[in-house]
């Protein structure tokens, strides 16, 4: 059991959703002894966000650590989506080929992995560079599968959706030190998927 009674106890499907995995997969490290946890009067497992937190950290050394647990809750609600009903029923999913599917899924992981970065470099205007290519390949994927521009952004909002769902849902467990750090990290994470949706908008435009 962890010794921080002064932080939150969260329940074990918001502990996955912090830490962007399967509620089963936060269970098998509890089980493990990877997570310390403790049981309610009704037998139920508490984590404590402090324990998450730290756990998370020592996943990856990319601070800042609430970015780097963004990041991951946002890969996690990635993967839970994909083959779920609603995706599948998507007409732009539904327009693309085989290949541009699982090469965008690799493409969103690159994505995630280019915020967290651009963000813990203190979001320099140069690294936007690559907000633009990871933008251009995308369009230039679903190009090549014919699908419109409107189709395109839907797909590119759809994704979008779950990294600022993400922030949202780490604010809610942890108080931030102040408010304009969170007012920042918003802007900056705004900031690069704009100059993806320009290059997107850009690259069709002069197809």
């Amino acid at each position: 059991m962890s010794n921080n009674e002064n932080s939150e106890w969260v329940s074990l499907r918001k502990a996955a959703e912090i830490l962007g995995v399967h509620p089963a997969t936060v269970r098998n490290w509890a089980e493990s002894g990877k997570l310390p946890f403790r049981r309610t009067a009704g037998k139920h497992r508490r984590f404590n966000v402090q324990d998450l937190q730290f756990y998370a950290q020592t996943q990856g050394d990319i601070q800042p650590l609430e970015l780097q647990l963004i990041i991951q809750n946002a890969l996690g609600q990635t993967r839970m989506q994909v083959g779920s009903d609603r995706l599948e029923e998507a007409p732009w999913y539904v327009a693309m080929s085989a290949a541009s599917k699982g090469h965008l899924r690799e493409q969103g992981r690159r994505v995630l992995e280019a915020i967290r970065d651009y963000v813990a470099a203190g979001a320099p205007d140069s690294d936007l560079s690559t907000a633009i290519k990871l933008g251009k390949d995308y369009a230039t994927q679903l190009v090549a599968d014919g699908l419109t521009l409107p189709q395109a952004l839907r797909g590119f909002f759809y994704f979008g959706e779950f990294v600022f769902n993400s922030i949202l849902n780490w604010s809610e467990v942890t108080q931030p030190k102040n408010s304009s750090e969170w007012s920042s990290l918003l802007r900056q994470v705004n900031t690069f998927m704009n100059a993806m949706l320009l290059s997107i908008v850009e690259y069709y435009e002069a197809d």
